[in-house]
C-alpha cells in the first residue's frame, strides 16, 4: 500500500513539473532567463544553481513552478519576459497548458500498444481479448456502494437460488438482478488481482436512474495497437476526450443552471479525492493507471486554458486584451486581480479537499 501511495503521489507531481517544464522551455526557446525551475513550493530545502538557473526542491509537495525573469516586473532588458513581443509571451504561457495534452497523448499511445479495456456492446464477438462486465460508476448510498463495490471492479459471477451464472454481457446482469429484485445475491467480483465475493440485495423500486444495484455498467474487452498505430491511436484519443470531457461540462452547467442535479455516482473531487482514484486504478492494472493520469492531463489542460486569472488562460486573457489595447493593463492592476482570484481558487480547492477528507473517511 505504501508504495501505491507514492507512485499516485508521484504521478501527480510529475504532471505539474512537466507541465512548468513546457514554460521551461519555450521561455529558453525564446531567450528569457529563467531564474529558478522548482519542484514544490517554498520554503527551499535544497538548490543548486547551473548555468543561469536555480533547480530547486522545496518544502511544499503541492506541484512545481518556473521563475521568469521580468514576468512579475516590468523590466527593459532583452531578457525579460516582459521585453518580448506578445506573441512569445503568449507562447510561453500556453506551453504548459500544450504539455498537458503532449503528456496524455504519450501516455494513451503508451496505454493502446499494451493493451487497453474498451467499451464494447453485448452484440461485439469478433476478436475480444478478455471480454466482461465492468462497474463505471457506484451511486452513493446504494446496495452497491453498501457491499463495498467500486468502479472499475468486474462482476465475472452471480449466485442466487443455488444458481450460478457467468458473466459476460451487460443484459446478463440485468435480467438476473431483475428476477432476484428485494433477494439476496452474490457477486464474484476481480479487482485487479484480487477476486473476491460480496453479497447485495437488488432493490425492487430503485430511485429514478439508479436501477437495482445502483451502478452504471459497460461491456469491455482488450484492445491493442501496433508499436507504429499507437500514436497516432494516442493522439485520436486524447482529441476524442478532450471534446468528451468539453460537452461533458457543458452539460453539466446546464443542468445545474436549470437546477438538475449532478447525476447518481458523479461527484466533483479535490487533489485527495484524485489521488485516492489514483490509488485505486493502480490495484487495477498499468493500463488504467496510465489511462486515468492521461484524463486527468486533459482536465487540468483544460482548467488552465480557462480565462481565469491566476491560471495560463487568464495570464493569456491579460495578453489578448494588451494587443487589442496597443499597450499592456498596469501591472498593479494585473496583480490585484490575479491575487483576488488565486484566493477564491483557494478557497474552492479547500472547500473540495474538505468534502473529499469527509467522503473518503
Amino acid at each position: 500500500m505504501i508504495i501505491i501511495i507514492i507512485i499516485a503521489f508521484l504521478s501527480l507531481i510529475g504532471l505539474i513539473v512537466l507541465h512548468e517544464f513546457g514554460h521551461f522551455i519555450m521561455a529558453k526557446r525564446f531567450g528569457v532567463k529563467v531564474e529558478e525551475f522548482g519542484v514544490g513550493l517554498p520554503p527551499r530545502i535544497f538548490g543548486k544553481k547551473i548555468g543561469e538557473t536555480i533547480y530547486s526542491l522545496n518544502f511544499l509537495p503541492f506541484g512545481a513552478f518556473v521563475k521568469l525573469y521580468g514576468e512579475e516586473e516590468t523590466v527593459s532588458d532583452t531578457r525579460s519576459f516582459s521585453s518580448k513581443p506578445a506573441w512569445q509571451r503568449a507562447s510561453i504561457v500556453l506551453a504548459g497548458v500544450v504539455s498537458f495534452w503532449i503528456i496524455s497523448a504519450i501516455l494513451l499511445s503508451v496505454v493502446l500498444w499494451l493493451g487497453h479495456p474498451q467499451a464494447i456492446s453485448d452484440e461485439d464477438s469478433q476478436n475480444l481479448i478478455n471480454p466482461r462486465v465492468q462497474i463505471i460508476a457506484v451511486t452513493k448510498d446504494s446496495p452497491a456502494e453498501k457491499a463495498g463495490l467500486r468502479p472499475g471492479d468486474a462482476i465475472v459471477q452471480l449466485i442466487a437460488d443455488s444458481q450460478q451464472l457467468g458473466i459476460n454481457k451487460v443484459i446478463e446482469i440485468q435480467d438476473f438482478t431483475k428476477r432476484h429484485e428485494g433477494k439476496e445475491i452474490t457477486l464474484t467480483i476481480e479487482r485487479g488481482r484480487q477476486i473476491f465475493n460480496t453479497s447485495l440485495v437488488p432493490r425492487a423500486n430503485p430511485p429514478q436512474n439508479e436501477g437495482a444495484m445502483g451502478v452504471g455498467l459497460a461491456r469491455t474487452a482488450i484492445v491493442k495497437y501496433s508499436w507504429y498505430q499507437a500514436p497516432w491511436g494516442g493522439l485520436t484519443a486524447t482529441f476524442n476526450l478532450t471534446i468528451l470531457i468539453i460537452k461533458g461540462w457543458g452539460t453539466a452547467i446546464s443542468n445545474l443552471v436549470r437546477g438538475i442535479p449532478l447525476p447518481g455516482g458523479v461527484q466533483i473531487v479535490g487533489p485527495i479525492g484524485i489521488f485516492n482514484l489514483l490509488a485505486d486504478m493502480s490495484q487495477l492494472g498499468i493500463s488504467y493507471f496510465l489511462n486515468f493520469i492521461a484524463v486527468i492531463s486533459i482536465h487540468l489542460a483544460l482548467i488552465n486554458v480557462l480565462p481565469i486569472p491566476a491560471l495560463d488562460g487568464g495570464k493569456f486573457l491579460f495578453l489578448a486584451i494588451e494587443k487589442v489595447r496597443g499597450k499592456p493593463i498596469p501591472q498593479k492592476i494585473e496583480q490585484r486581480v490575479t491575487a483576488v482570484f488565486f484566493m477564491m481558487l483557494i478557497a474552492l480547492m479547500v472547500f473540495v479537499t474538505f468534502r473529499d477528507i469527509q467522503r473518503i473517511f
